[in-house]
């Protein structure tokens, strides 16, 4: 099931959920700038590495390029691949503009950042001696999406479903939508193994972050479940 597009108009210009897209492609770009061999040593250098940032591992000289603390914002903004990158910026395109309007750009931007920082250590401290570099923004959209999920249940989202030949449009309920992918997340996360490559811990994390930080970040004539 791939959203396409809500029905929720915003009122206000989403200048951070515009930068925020910027910002990931053009950090995407830079990546393949450096070339295969490169864009492995930004990974390595600038994602979040748990053994790295809690526990006693250290990287190799030429990876050091920013203190381990750091790596939990540098982060968000690397991606593994064009679908990666694809993927997070279509929900962050459909859904952000409506969570910046509900808070403002101020309070959007460090919701965000910290709805990430809550991913990160959902996915780092139930194995922090792993040495598995996480990326991507994920961690902080699904923040984004429990925000949503909480302040527009009842929005209808036009969605995709994949059927071969027959593919399917259909609008649905946000409640629907989100809810369901939240219900995948904790599904592939109980079936995956740590060589699956996806920090769905992360996503859990991130999004019941943003779920239980809205009513903090919201403006105050914003109502839930509007």
């Amino acid at each position: 099931m791939i959203p396409l597009r809500d029905d929720n108009p915003s009122y206000t210009t989403p200048f951070i959920t515009y930068s925020l897209i910027g910002g990931c492609i053009l950090a995407f770009l830079w990546q393949l700038s450096l070339g295969p061999i490169g864009g492995q040593v930004a990974i390595f250098a600038l994602g979040v590495i748990p053994d790295v940032l809690l526990g006693e591992a250290m990287l190799a000289p030429e990876a050091r390029w920013v203190p381990p603390s750091a790596t939990v914002f540098t982060s968000m903004f690397l991606h593994g691949g064009w679908m990666h990158l694809i993927g997070n910026m279509l929900y962050l395109w459909i859904f952000g503009d409506n969570v910046e309007d509900s808070m403002g750009h101020g309070r959007f931007i460090v919701f965000y950042l910290v709805c990430g920082i809550a991913a990160v250590f959902a996915q780092a401290l139930p194995d922090p001696s792993s040495q598995i570099p996480m990326i991507g923004a994920s961690g902080a959209i699904s923040g984004v999406l429990g925000a949503y999920l909480l302040l527009h249940p009842r929005a209808h989202v036009l969605v995709l479903i994949p059927l071969g030949l027959f593919s399917q449009l259909v609008r649905l309920p946000a409640l629907f939508v989100l809810g369901l992918w939240f219900g995948l997340q904790l599904l592939q996360e109980l079936i995956s193994t740590a060589e699956a490559g996806v920090a769905f811990r992360a996503h859990l994390g991130g999004f019941i972050a943003g779920m239980l930080l809205v009513p903090f970040f919201k403006k105050s004539r914003v109502r839930l479940w509007r």
